[in-house]
Formats: structure tokens, sequence, C-alpha cells
């Protein structure tokens, strides 16, 4: 399954309205390529670390062959901001002047609230959590769309929670390798009992040489140096490093229960 090596780019012409789910108020706007997005704001109180993991999670699950929206480099002018009447809309526009994450729209799209996944094997969607940590995919939010009869994953920003721990320098990568993974409160933590088999699939997928793919489309902008790393070639690298750790261990894979 080829990924792109760099997300395309595209200008916002219009901010359409706010998406008041969660604390980083993104908003849906449409481009100069006359497609509709939902944004997600650098200027944002999560910081720029936020759009690194949508990036990359959302490369590890099309590599996984999962379906997630179609993401673009959103350039916005806070020039924007002075038609916006909600002042909290206009610091959010003016805070994030540059690139951002544009995540296509999907028009019609249902919050997942069934047993239909379409094609999408809710195990994989659970091995695929469990890699990267993700925390937020459960029943009161499942952070998943059903569209075009097909199940969509969404919404990984709170993944590679290891690179928030980066500001006095990159840390230990064996450290996420070994860290468990908890699919309690998952809404397929039901399907653990097949992981094993997802786990026999899906592991070669991801290889040195996809991952390194995959990290390249996140942009370099985005990519703030810390102590050990100070280009983007090497928190790049990091990256890479980490995902490569934590997929040479077991420890974070979930165990059914008896």
């Amino acid at each position: 399954m080829s990924l792109p090596s760099a997300l395309p780019q595209v200008t916002v012409t219009r901010y359409v309205t706010p998406l008041r789910e969660g604390g980083s108020l993104p908003g849906i706007v449409e481009g100069d390529d006359l497609g509709t997005y939902v944004c997600k704001f650098r200027g944002a109180g999560q910081g720029l670390r936020v759009l690194v993991a949508e990036v990359i999670a959302s490369g590890i699950a099309t590599r996984l062959g999962l379906k997630t929206p179609r993401l673009v480099m959103l350039d916005v002018d806070p020039a924007i901001a002075r038609y916006e009447a909600d002042e909290e809309v206009q610091d959010l526009l003016n805070a994030s002047a540059g690139l951002n994450l544009g995540i296509d729209f999907l028009p019609g799209a249902f919050g997942y609230d069934s047993d239909v996944v379409g094609e999408i094997d809710p195990a994989r969607v659970l091995w695929f959590d469990a890699f990267i940590a993700n925390v937020d995919r459960s029943y009161r939010n499942p952070n998943l769309l059903l569209w075009g009869s097909d199940l969509w994953v969404i919404d990984h920003g709170a993944s590679l929670y290891f690179h928030h721990a980066w500001a006095g320098g990159i840390t230990d990568p064996q450290r996420f390798a070994n860290q468990q993974w908890s699919s309690d409160d998952h809404i397929f933590g039901t399907y653990a009992d097949r992981l094993p088999t997802v786990d026999a699939a899906v592991t070669p997928l991801l290889d040195e040489a996809s991952l390194t793919t995959i990290v390249a489309a996140v942009p370099d902008e985005w990519l703030e140096p810390v102590p050990g790393a100070e280009t983007p070639a090497e928190l790049r690298a990091a990256y890479v490093r980490f995902l490569r750790a934590r997929l040479g261990t077991r420890q974070w894979l979930p165990v059914a229960a008896a």
C-alpha cells in the first residue's frame, strides 16, 4: 500500500464553523482546492506534537489497511480572523499562522454506535491502538466514523505520548517499548483473543523502510528541536527508533481474559 512522502499543501480560504468537541477547538474550513477539511490548529493548547502524532498514526493505520481520512497541510493566513465574531476563534486563528493539519471532511458520516464495521477487522483496530498507545477509543468516545458503509478511524493526537517527555532531551525508546497498554476501556476490547493472528499478519508491514516513509510525511516546521535531536532528520530518526523498539516487544499487546 503506497504512502505519500509529503502531505499536499492547501491554502485556507474560509473558516466555516468550530467543532466544539474536546479542548483543542478544531474547525471546519474550506481550501483553495475546493475541499472541505477539519482543521487541527497549531496554535491550540496541545501544541505541534499532537499534529505530528496524527500524521504518524494515520500513516500507520493506512499501512495496516485501515481506512482513515486523507491529510493535508493547511496554510492559514491570520487575516481570515477579522471575519470571525467569536473571540476564541479569532485568538486561535491568530496563533495558527502557517501550516496546520487538515483532515478530509467526510460529509454525511455517522459516529460509530453499532456492530457495523464494514470490511475492517475490529481486532486490527485494537492492535493498531495498542501499538501507538492510543487511549482515546472508548465506548464514551469511539473516534470511529461510518462512511460509505465502511469504518474509518480518526483522531489520534493522544497517541505516541512519549514525545511529550522530550523537552529535556530524547528519552529511552525501550521505556515506551515495554509500556503496557490496557484494552479494558477500548470499544473493541472484546476482540483481544484475535490479536495473535492479527499480530502475525501486520507486524511484517511495519519494517524500518515503511516507518521511515510514514514519518517522512511530517512537515519540518512541526518538528520542534529538543536536546539530542536538533534537526528534522534527527527527530524523524528518533520517532522511527521508538516505533521499531515497540515493535520488537510484546508487553504492550493485550491478552484476552480467560
